[in-house]
């Protein structure tokens, strides 16, 4: 069985060198590169604006990664404070407020 003809690499040119001949196709845009176009970046090859824009992506990521925990951290010190408080103001009560004996 034979790939779709937008996937085969025989007979294709360098998206920005017209006069040589395609190695790679990158997986980022779709676009065919000769040899000197693309990079290896994560086991692949891609070219120049994927891998900028992968790198971006993976960044971007990795902060939203630790704003999260952060916020997650906030929150739960948040509550304890509140219950906390609540708590001790609840203990700090008279007990003929609670319905207990004087």
């Amino acid at each position: 069985m034979s790939a779709p003809a937008t996937n085969r690499l025989f007979g294709q040119r360098c998206s920005i060198h017209l006069e040589r001949e395609a190695a790679v196709r990158c997986p980022g845009c779709s676009r065919f590169y000769c040899r000197e176009c693309v990079t290896e970046h994560e086991n692949r090859m891609m070219c120049a604006h994927c891998v900028t824009r992968h790198s971006a992506a993976s960044a971007e990521s990795r902060f939203h990664g630790v704003r999260w925990l952060a916020a997650s951290a906030g929150g739960l010190l948040l509550a304890w404070l509140v219950f906390y408080y609540v708590g001790m103001d609840l203990a700090r009560m008279p007990s003929l407020f609670h319905g207990g004996q004087p």
